[in-house]
């Protein structure tokens, strides 16, 4: 229980400042209203990028999606959360291919989030240039709905927002399919989840780039030495030197069989 109550604590950005039995409920409210989202589809809402250009949501979740939901003028967590998230990435991005998920920072402060506002967060943490990489917000009503189907948990204080610390992975489609937790949550807590999107996605008809891929997602491992996804060739080894010896037994296996054959027909003769 106590390892629970830890989890649960972290999920807020301000537990750590409020009683410790309000800390407890908030954050208890917060997880259970961020896991009971897992399987809802968001809508296809119309958002506003950092451009000021119009941007459907449904337009970004033709592959997976990850969300991150943060309000250009916090000072603490949120650019934290997305720093890190930028490394986490590039890092997926490595191991699973530049163009395998989409990403949306999503500014959840309508009154104040404009384009400007969000150009210039975009530009301060080095995500406006990473290729399919969108940073948006919308009005009131859609961001008040957008947040209520990813089980977004904050109240406002004074100068800003108390909020849960939560990246979401949404299925193509638009399906919440995961919750992250923490500002410098590891690597592999959102890296995995969509390696089985990726994963989940491919057909038996795949070509025969398409296996390939498969097969390099296989053979991915994260490092915890150096924090980084790297691809194993050892796994490949393994699976190649494993196809080639069951491949040389039934070789053995067909040609004793062919010798009994002969055997028993110079026999009958």
């Amino acid at each position: 229980m106590g390892v629970l109550k830890a989890a649960l604590l972290a999920v807020l950005l301000a537990a750590a400042t409020a009683p410790l039995a309000r800390a407890d409920d908030l954050a208890r409210r917060a997880y259970e209203v961020s896991q009971a989202a897992i399987g809802t589809r968001v809508g296809d809402h119309r958002l506003t990028d950092m451009n000021g250009r119009p941007l459907r949501l449904g337009e970004i979740t033709d592959r997976p999606l990850v969300i991150s939901l943060v309000y250009t003028s916090c000072g603490t967590v949120c650019p934290v959360v997305s720093d890190h998230l930028r490394d986490v990435v590039l890092d997926a991005r490595r191991a699973l291919g530049s163009e395998s998920f989409n990403v949306l920072t999503f500014g959840f402060d309508a009154r104040n989030d404009s384009p400007a506002k969000l150009r210039g967060f975009a530009v301060s943490h080095r995500i406006g240039d990473v290729p399919r990489w969108w940073v948006a917000s919308a009005d009131p009503a859609t961001t008040a709905v957008l947040l209520r189907e990813l089980g977004f948990s904050y109240e406002d204080i004074a100068g800003g927002f108390r909020h849960v610390t939560q990246t979401t992975v949404l299925k193509p489609g638009g399906e919440v399919y995961r919750q992250v937790y923490g500002q410098d949550f590891p690597a592999p807590a959102l890296i995995e989840p969509l390696k089985a999107l990726v994963l989940g996605g491919s057909t038996l008809a795949a070509q025969p780039a398409e296996l390939w891929k498969r097969l390099t997602f296989l053979c991915t491992t994260y490092d915890p030495a150096t924090g980084a996804y790297r691809f194993d060739y050892g796994i490949f080894f393994g699976i190649f030197f494993g196809a080639l010896s069951l491949l040389l037994m039934a070789l053995v296996i067909l040609r004793l069989w062919r010798e009994r054959r002969r055997a028993l027909r110079a026999g009958e003769t």
